[in-house]
């Protein structure tokens, strides 16, 4: 190779690398939804929209659920997310006219709610009202959007179930309507993870199976996160309904197991139990079950496989992360995540430092940074609002501490490396970003760009705050009044 095709080859530009994307999962839930149906209850569904290119472009939608006003919606939406971005979201819900696969253009809109990945990564918990067009409150109507971080867990299992000799619930009615009398139960089953507060999570709702006491439902494919958090002895629970078109579904029975349960079961052909219903239970006195729910298949995919009925050793480390700071490779740290950005539920908090030395030229001239320009913002502001409306998502209050350096200030324009730019040293914070930007404004027509460039005494401030918070919220984490964490996050422009 010549000297000059070296030199070519040398100034060739590096590729810039491309942003590192974690993986959420949103489930969805409403309450309160408009009845839209004369004779029964709405049939809603959610269309999931992004924004990309100034337009909203549909993603996904989920299963319609049969006249319910109260919907919680089994299936889950999987995104990239990318905490430099500020990725726009809009949730529409329609009353269904037709398959959830036809388009919505003909179904009824039950109202909207738009807001960002981040803010829901950032709550963990996002619930709004839904409104209508023109911004009119859809009633009562709520939405309730939670978010799961599933990056680096990229075990999914696939899951089949049958069922046999089900009790017939269309029987068994003390008035049962003429249509009941030449039909059986229309089963589904819903599968649901509990949680460590015991609540219950819905991983899964299969389709219903008209007129069949052994049905055999589709097969399904759910994350290991979803189904049970990545724990195999994390309690499950399925229950078997016979569906209603009303909505008032009748109860069958149900039954508890675990994932390690499954496993070691179905490897040993014994993957069955019994659905039971409590209520028959106490009453009947020869009673043993409802029917019986068989586990037709198990099957691993995305991770090398089953071995025996039981996760392989690949699979565990894949779905739940090294086990320990040696295997990882990396020192342990408390709340240490491989991918960029705070987890779901973290509340960051905020400094801004602004350079106001006079390398930045001139106010007055167009050339300088700080250019007053009347018609479009100066580089600085743009930079403070580009990464101050991705940060303040996952701020609970949204308040900025916003600091300067290197001006004369006043009143006796002595040179300072750390002033607040509202000029209030006992709270240095604004409200939103759009209050750093009105302070920022007011602030550099009374400063003179003085210098050294001198950022140490703000970092030291914003350290001796974060170690500040640090301990706060160790102490507050103790405590049950309080338990969200604190970070923080200087942004030096």
């Amino acid at each position: 190779m010549s000297a000059g095709s070296e030199r070519r080859a040398a100034a060739a530009p590096r590729a810039v690398p491309a942003p590192r994307a974690s993986r959420v999962e949103l489930r969805l839930s409403c309450r309160h939804l408009l009845d839209r149906d004369p004779l029964t209850k709405s049939d809603p569904s959610v269309l999931l929209l992004l924004r990309s290119q100034n337009q909203w472009v549909q993603v996904d939608r989920t299963e319609v659920v049969r006249s319910s006003l109260h919907p919680v919606f089994s299936k889950v939406f999987t995104l990239d997310y990318y905490f430099e971005e500020v990725q726009k979201l809009r949730f529409e819900v329609y009353d269904t006219r037709g398959p959830s696969d036809l388009g919505y253009q003909d179904d009824d809109f039950l109202g909207g709610m738009e807001c960002t990945l981040g803010q829901i990564v950032a709550q963990k918990k996002v619930t709004r009202a839904l409104l209508l067009r023109f911004g009119r409150n859809a009633g009562k109507s709520t939405i309730t959007v939670t978010a799961e971080d599933i990056s680096g867990n990229n075990g999914y299992v696939e899951l089949s179930f049958r069922a046999r000799k089900l009790d017939d619930k269309d029987q068994a009615q003390p008035l049962p309507l003429l249509q009941d009398l030449f039909s059986k139960s229309d089963p589904f089953l819903e599968l649901y993870r509990v949680n460590d507060d015991g609540s219950e999570q819905l991983v899964y709702r299969t389709e219903v199976v008209k007129d069949n006491l052994s049905p055999v439902w589709e097969p399904f494919k759910v994350s290991l996160n979803n189904l049970c958090s990545c724990e195999e002895t994390r309690p499950l629970k399925c229950l078997v309904w016979d569906h209603d078109s009303r909505g008032k579904h009748d109860f069958i029975g149900e039954f508890s197991t675990t994932f390690e349960e499954m496993q070691k079961a179905f490897g040993e052909d014994q993957a069955q139990w019994d659905c039971v219903n409590a209520k028959y239970r106490q009453k009947k006195r020869n009673y043993k079950n409802s029917g019986v729910v068989i586990l037709a298949d198990l099957k691993g995919s995305l991770f090398p496989g089953l071995h025996h009925g039981r996760l392989s050793d690949s699979l565990h480390r894949e779905c739940t992360g090294p086990s320990t700071p040696a295997e990882s490779g990396r020192p342990a740290h408390p709340g240490c995540n491989s991918e960029p950005g705070p987890g779901p539920g973290a509340d960051v908090q905020k400094w801004v430092a602004i350079d106001f030395t006079a390398s930045n030229g001139d106010p007055r001239n167009s050339c300088s940074l700080h250019y007053i320009n009347p018609f479009q913002p100066n580089e600085y502001l743009q930079a403070l609002v580009a990464v101050g409306e991705i940060c303040q998502d996952y701020d609970s209050d949204k308040r900025f501490s916003a600091l300067g350096f290197g001006a004369r200030i006043p009143p006796k324009y002595e040179v300072s490396h750390d002033f607040a730019i509202n000029f209030n040293p006992e709270d240095d914070e604004c409200e939103g970003i759009q209050g750093v930007v009105e302070a920022y404004r007011n602030c550099l027509p009374r400063v003179q760009l003085y210098g050294p460039t001198n950022v140490a005494p703000v970092i030291s401030k914003v350290a001796r705050m974060a170690a500040a918070e640090k301990s706060t919220g160790e102490a507050s984490a103790q405590s049950p009044q309080k338990p969200q964490s604190a970070a923080s996050c200087p942004v030096i422009s």
